[in-house]
């Protein structure tokens, strides 16, 4: 693919990037399209390559020896995820699945490394991606070990509503994480979810529908969390 191309898909991370910056190295990409709840790539798979959302929507899964699945995230439009594999060369820690129809980029390991190595720029968002990961990570398992099932989805909808700007009263967030996606975020289950999720509905602070959430009482969903 020709430095023009992959700039034109304006993904996050080629931000104020020119194809002189880029044109000395091979680009090793291709747009993949996918069907609905096809994999990607498996969890412990030994594929290496850097995949860009450009339309639709992902889920990573994780399976547990039991083979309960835990869902960790989707992807925003632009992201781009499967780095760890690519720098290290070990095998997938979580699966990647199509929640809808989608498409994405794949860029071969190789490409990336010396993206990373050589265009200074790139290499400082890549860092700073993996750090706010780390912290993310640090700030989960903290609350996982101090709060309630019922005050972690509560400080779950609390950075959703303030993330989307709809930290008010009146205000609806569309395409909501479902229960399950918002267990595996918070390390709970999704019965103990669903069950905080009514309390928190019959206390008049929110209310629930299928994806769709409702802030009814921003002070509320606030009280003690923020």
């Amino acid at each position: 693919m020709t430095p023009e191309k992959l700039l034109s898909y304006d993904l996050p991370l080629f931000e104020g990037i020119k194809p002189a910056d880029i044109a000395d190295i091979a680009l090793g990409v291709k747009e993949q399209t996918l069907e609905p709840w096809q994999t990607i790539f498996d969890q412990e798979d030994t594929s290496y390559d850097l995949y860009f959302l450009l339309s639709g929507s992902l889920l990573a899964v994780f399976w547990t020896i039991q083979g309960r699945e835990i869902v960790f995230s989707r992807f925003p439009i632009g992201a781009y995820f499967g780095e760890l594999a690519a720098f290290d060369g070990t095998p997938r820690s979580l699966a990647v699945v199509a929640k809808t129809e989608a498409k994405v980029l794949a860029m071969q390991r190789e490409s990336l490394l010396q993206l990373f190595n050589e265009v200074p720029l790139i290499r400082e968002r890549i860092t700073h991606n993996l750090i706010g990961r780390i912290r993310t990570l640090t700030r989960r398992n903290m609350e996982m070990t101090t709060l309630s099932v019922e005050q972690r989805v509560g400080k779950f909808l609390l950075r959703l509503a303030a993330e989307r700007g709809k930290l008010t009263q009146g205000a609806v967030i569309e395409d909501a994480p479902t229960h399950v996606e918002i267990a595996g975020y918070i390390g709970a289950n999704r019965e103990m979810v669903s069950r905080s999720i009514s309390k928190l509905a019959k206390k008049g602070v929110i209310k629930s529908a299928r994806q769709r959430i409702e802030i009814l009482n921003p002070a509320a969903l606030s009280k003690g969390l923020a």
